[in-house]
């Protein structure tokens, strides 16, 4: 949703509201940065996340400070950002990044239905190690006792995007320095297995 606050101050033409560019941006991100503050501290904390729908979900433990400070529906800033290249102009000045970002304003949900919260535990998981949850022991009901799951709305969120080559002033163009752009990507390497897996076979999953 386009609100004042999702409305960027400049470059605007390269802001998106819509759920088909919003949402394959956080699918891809492994990680977000939720953004509050507490008696005037500004505070920002990377944590991993899940979306299922228009919901975005957290967890923590529930002696965390921060979980703390946030579950009784303080208002947060969460953001991605995936970075797809370097830009290299002829000049300082227009050297950029092409990228694509998401800032999520919301204020946070308690999540006490244990169904949701087991469920959210496992889009979590899956959403960094694909398919993980299904191969894992069932987690305990004290496991659970000290976990606390967030949800957050996706209601007013946006995306900003770049993307192509450099934007040199034309009196630059000429002049004998590279110019271009330098692919960026994340990949996934080889498993190295803990001493108790030595003897397990990796998984399809992970292979």
């Amino acid at each position: 949703m386009q609100t004042a606050r999702t409305t960027p101050s400049r470059l605007a033409k390269r802001a998106h509201y819509d759920e088909a560019t919003i949402h394959p941006i956080l699918d891809e991100a492994l990680f977000c940065t939720v953004s509050f503050a507490v008696d005037g501290q500004p505070m920002a904390i990377p944590t991993a996340f899940a979306r299922q729908g228009d919901k975005l979900y957290i967890h923590g433990s529930v002696g965390s400070h921060f979980i703390r400070a946030i579950e009784h529906g303080a208002p947060v800033c969460i953001t991605v950002m995936l970075a797809d290249g370097l830009v290299l102009a002829k000049s300082a000045f227009h050297h950029s990044v092409n990228y694509r970002s998401v800032v999520i304003f919301a204020n946070a949900e308690k999540v006490t239905n244990e169904t949701e919260r087991m469920n959210a535990l496992a889009l979590i998981t899956d959403h960094l190690i694909p398919n993980r949850w299904d191969d894992l022991r069932p987690t305990t009901d004290s496991e659970m006792r000290k976990t606390t799951v967030l949800r957050f709305s996706l209601a007013e969120a946006s995306a900003k995007v770049r993307t192509g080559g450099p934007n040199d002033d034309p009196e630059d163009e000429n002049l004998p320095t590279w110019s271009g752009v330098i692919p960026l990507k994340t990949v996934r390497q080889t498993p190295i297995p803990a001493g108790t897996s030595l003897e397990i076979p990796l998984p399809d999953y992970l292979s």
